[in-house]
């Protein structure tokens, strides 16, 4: 999938949320992916508030904007649009013994400014899947993860500092699996 298309998609999902860490858990791994695509405005539709743009290979890509869009009269044909997506999951094992799976999701936007009269803003979304520990084989370095959705996992564990780690590991802790997507949207003439 291309950037602009990751982008594309993402603009369609993306909200903005925050998830406070607690004192009972400890980071176990993190990794994060960013793409930036530098396109331009090529109609504009107030009426029905929507923004179309150059995409892959000069194919036109149009967006369906909401009334949260204050800015967008301010758009004109030929603006610069820069698009950045960040993604990142983040792996947190809560010391605590007894909890249970679940799913929640967080999210909002953060909007141009007065003193910045160019459309744009930011987005951001995040979810945190929490798994719980069922079996630990030290022999293999597999831990089974029942998520929310009741399906055991079998994760094998590569990295051997955690593999080392993995004695410390009890059956029914949790796994926090913390996926945040974030989306930043710049224009200028």
């Amino acid at each position: 999938m291309t950037p602009f298309t990751r982008a594309i998609a993402l603009a369609s999902l993306v909200s903005a949320a925050t998830f406070t860490a607690h004192a009972a858990q400890l980071p176990i791994a993190s990794e994060a992916l960013e793409s930036h695509v530098k396109t331009e405005v090529t109609a504009i539709d107030l009426a029905n508030r929507q923004v179309t743009v150059k995409g892959p290979h000069d194919k036109d890509v149009t967006f369906q904007l909401t009334e949260k869009a204050k800015a967008l009269p301010n758009l004109k044909v030929g603006d610069q649009v820069d698009i950045y997506v960040t993604r990142a999951v983040a792996y947190v094992l809560n010391t605590d013994v007894g909890g249970a799976p679940k799913a929640s999701e967080e999210s909002g936007s953060i909007r141009a400014k007065a003193d910045n009269p160019n459309p744009g803003g930011e987005a951001f979304r995040q979810v945190k899947v929490t798994s719980q520990i069922k079996k630990i084989d030290l022999k293999t370095h597999e831990v089974s993860l029942l998520p929310p959705e009741g399906k055991l996992q079998v994760v094998k564990v590569e990295d051997p500092e955690l593999q080392a780690r993995m004695k410390n590991l009890k059956v029914d802790q949790t796994v926090d699996a913390i996926y945040t997507e974030v989306l930043r949207v710049e224009t200028s003439r």
